[in-house]
Parts: structure tokens; sequence; C-alpha cells
């Protein structure tokens, strides 16, 4: 089965989530956001998968790619092809889709619990966080999940989304917190050895948490 990875150039990992599709038969294209030009056409595509990003969906300087993003998701919504939005893929189907997306109050970064209506489908948690922006969901669509800064998890047919990263794994995070990642922690009073540590806890069960949430997505029936 044929799948479109949405992804920037630098950060195409799919981790635990794209390990869990390809368990299904999903075999992945990788679609750079940088070069929304080269994207290959919907046709034969039975699944959206929409990674994180350091952009917001609201900057000047990356409107014509997040334009590219919108016409796309709201191209495979049209058809019916089942995606799946992660962090900012989840900030950018709502925009596409109805929804807003605008600066959190505070920042989530590290792992948190969250509070979910479908805790045998989407865990309470935990689940790694790195994000500054929060959403509304879009109209029609169901919200599955929150926390105290804004919703967590949400529905809309076939599209499904976590402003969480299921797919976190020990070499993503080792990626994430190294170089301008290392100063960002530190901005926020979190040190990469502590971030780290967690990570190593907590990925055992967020591993199993993620392949039970794209088991039920897999098995969605609209």
């Amino acid at each position: 089965m044929r799948a479109l990875l949405i992804a920037n150039q630098n950060d195409a990992d799919a981790g635990f989530v794209g390990e869990r599709f390809r368990a299904h038969g999903f075999a992945f294209t990788e679609a750079f956001r940088e070069h929304p030009g080269d994207w290959p056409a919907l046709d034969g595509i039975e699944l959206v998968l929409l990674l994180g990003s350091e952009w917001s969906v609201y900057w000047p300087e990356v409107a014509s790619n997040v334009a590219a993003e919108t016409e796309l998701i709201r191209a495979a919504q049209a058809r019916g092809i089942p995606q799946f939005g992660i962090c900012f893929g989840n900030q950018s189907m709502a925009h596409a889709l109805g929804g807003t997306v605008e600066r959190a109050r505070t920042p989530e970064i590290g792992w948190h619990d969250v509070v979910s209506d479908l805790p045998e489908v989407i865990a309470d948690g935990p689940w790694l966080q790195w994000h500054y922006d929060v959403v509304t969901v879009p109209p029609g669509a169901d919200e599955l999940a929150r926390s105290s800064v804004g919703p967590q998890a949400w529905r809309l047919g076939r599209s499904f989304c976590t402003q969480f990263h299921p797919e976190a794994h020990e070499a993503i995070m080792a990626r994430w917190t190294a170089g301008p990642g290392a100063d960002e922690l530190g901005r926020l009073g979190l040190s990469v050895e502590q971030v780290m540590a967690e990570t190593r806890a907590n990925t055992p069960i967020s591993r199993e948490h993620a392949a039970r949430l794209v088991d039920w997505f897999v098995a969605l029936d609209v």
C-alpha cells in the first residue's frame, strides 16, 4: 500500500508510527515541505502521514509552502484518503480544515500525560511534547484528548491528529536535543540529560502506545 510522508528534509523520521504503519503493509514516499513542486500526485496514495516541523503555519516566510500543504490536505480529505498528522502536521491539518492555530500560552516540552476520552486507544501518556503553538479543532471534528494548554488529539472522518509526538524514540530525541535543541531546552530550564533520561524511561511504553494508536487508526471505518 502506497503512503505519502510529508516532512521537512532534515527531519523525516517517522519513528514508532512509521514502523507500525510499515508493519501494516504501507510503503512511504517522502515529500519534503521545502520542495512542494516535487511532490507526487495523490493518485494511488492510501495514507498521508504528516510529521512535525520547526515551522509555524503563520510564519510569512513559509506561507507558500504552507499553502501547498493546505491544498494537499484538502485534496486528500475530499478523496477520503486517511491522514495522520503529528504536531506541525496537526497544526497544518487544523489550519487546512477550518480550525485555527496560534501561539500557545506556554510551550509544552518534554514528557507529559494528557487527558484522553479514549484511554484504551489514545493512552493518557506519557507522550513526548515539543511545541509552542496550539490549535482549535476544525468544525465537525471530535476532540479526543487534551491538556491544560489545548487539544491533544482530534478526528474528522478519516483524518486524525495528535499534538504530541507518538513517533518519538531515543534516536529522534538525540537529534532534537543536539545543537540548537540543547540551547532551546536550556532557555526553558530543562537539560539534555534530563530529557534523554526521561526518553529512555518512557519509550518502551510509548512504543506500545504508538502501536495501539496506529492499529486503531488503520481499522477505522467511516
